[in-house]
């Protein structure tokens, strides 16, 4: 098996490498290639890899390469999780909202379109070079915004393209916990888009619904993050629990005012942190396995965190040993090459499952994933307050997807003003002028 990692010089590339040499040995794994068009980027995380190796004792080989075609030639396989714009790209996404009064965060609200706006192009180029080069591989997308990153690959690609992403499945452990229960024992009836869900019920195998009584117990609640978030008050009026990024819509003004309260948004945070780790290239496998380990430390503790300062909660981010992006994506690889028939809750066409929406809507439920792929589950009709906000967002997410397409103004504006964080058109169009100012790529793709 060949699998490649578009975007092998990223800062979370050594844990989808720990995830492989647990299981290469199980998947028949040959040969691993890491793509990303900044060698200086490969060869640093490559010295983490190698410390990674030396503590396993026992390596899986890799190799590194600049040219696409090379990195994805015949693959089995490709993970993607790129940055286009990198950090600084972030920066600005979270910056000109903010300095208009409007929530600017990495992927929801304006953040996440103009993230979206730069990165469908390229992403759209990767999966037509893989359509012609490596056309019986899957793509496992991690690229945000993952849903509408990967409804425009699926024009390419079809269903062979799959969207993941870690905070669903981590929110089903968190609330499996806070009932005592093991979560391989449980079912979740989770429905949405990309950072747009909700968890309506939980049964185990008896059918017994454990979702109510937790909600009516704010002790218990108060045992994990989406509890401490939104607060047992207002979990009971939606019957609900939503996912952590809906904060940005149910709170959004508290959360402008945390984050221009803060010393610095995360993503200023986050580019100065990284620049030093990079910045350090040279060192051997141990130092630089220890040197990503600390700063790894300081930037899963600041995840969510305006969130969390607007809500009140003083606690750090709870990793998950079991969580993660590179846990997911493993488990669909390893349920599509040994058609295990997994449940996981991914990103792909709708078929039928959210009645509400088209056949080809990319959306976020429960999949039963074997050789033949993700195959998404009837989810029936949801909450009406719910359904309205994800159909006005997949027209929004789809208005996004023919604006970077196009390289059309009037569809980006039109897109933002749909957007319900978003307070008029005027805004939209200041917003979207700030972008082009500061992104000299958006003013060439938006001439």
């Amino acid at each position: 098996m060949k699998l490649t990692i578009v975007g092998g010089g990223g800062f979370r590339v050594p844990l989808v490498y720990g995830a492989l040499l647990e299981k290469k040995d199980r998947l028949g794994l040959e040969e691993v290639v890491l793509h990303d068009i900044d060698a200086s980027r490969l060869e640093r995380i490559g010295a983490v890899l190698d410390g990674l190796a030396e503590e396993h004792g026992e390596r899986l080989p890799f190799r590194f390469t600049t040219d696409l075609v090379d990195a994805v030639q015949d693959a089995d396989f490709v993970f993607c999780a790129i940055r286009v714009g990198q950090l600084e790209g972030r920066v600005v996404d979270e910056d000109v909202p903010l300095g208009l009064g409007v929530l600017g965060q990495e992927t929801t609200g304006p953040g996440g379109i103009c993230f979206a706006l730069r990165t469908i192009p390229v992403m759209v180029r990767l999966a037509e070079t893989m359509a012609k080069h490596a056309p019986n591989a899957w793509l496992i997308n991690f690229t945000n915004p993952a849903g509408m990153v990967t409804e425009a690959i699926q024009q390419v690609l079809g269903d062979r393209a799959v969207g993941i992403c870690d905070s669903p499945s981590g929110l089903c452990r968190r609330v499996a916990a806070a009932v005592g229960r093991d979560p391989g024992d449980l079912w979740f009836d989770y429905f949405g888009l990309n950072h747009l869900g909700w968890l309506r019920g939980v049964r185990d195998g008896s059918g017994k619904q454990l979702l109510d009584g937790l909600l009516e117990d704010d002790a218990r609640l108060e045992t994990f993050e989406e509890g401490r978030l939104f607060g047992g008050e207002w979990l009971r009026s939606l019957a609900m629990i939503p996912n952590e990024y809906l904060y940005y819509f149910y709170y959004a003004a508290d959360t402008v005012s945390a984050i221009r309260s803060s010393s610095a948004p995360r993503g200023a945070f986050l580019l100065e942190q990284q620049r030093a780790f990079y910045a350090q290239d040279g060192q051997p496998g141990g130092e630089a396995l220890a040197s990503w380990r600390a700063t790894r430390h300081d930037r899963e503790r600041t995840y969510m965190a305006e969130a969390r300062n607007a809500a009140g909660d003083e606690s750090e981010h709870e990793g998950d040993a079991n969580g993660g992006y590179e846990h997911e994506a493993m488990a669909v690889l390893e349920a599509i090459a040994l058609n295990s028939r997994a449940v996981l809750i991914l990103n792909t066409a709708n078929r039928s499952a959210l009645p509400f929406l088209d056949e080809r809507a990319v959306v976020e439920v429960p999949c039963v994933v074997g050789r033949a792929g993700p195959v998404p589950m009837a989810m029936g009709q949801v909450p009406s307050h719910a359904r309205a906000l994800v159909e006005m967002m997949k027209d929004v997410e789809r208005t996004t997807i023919d604006a970077a397409l196009l390289g059309s103004r009037e569809l980006a504006v039109k897109a933002l003003s749909l957007h319900p964080l978003v307070p008029s058109v005027n805004t939209a169009r200041a917003i979207f002028d700030g972008y082009r100012r500061r992104l000299p790529a958006l003013q060439e793709a938006f001439a």
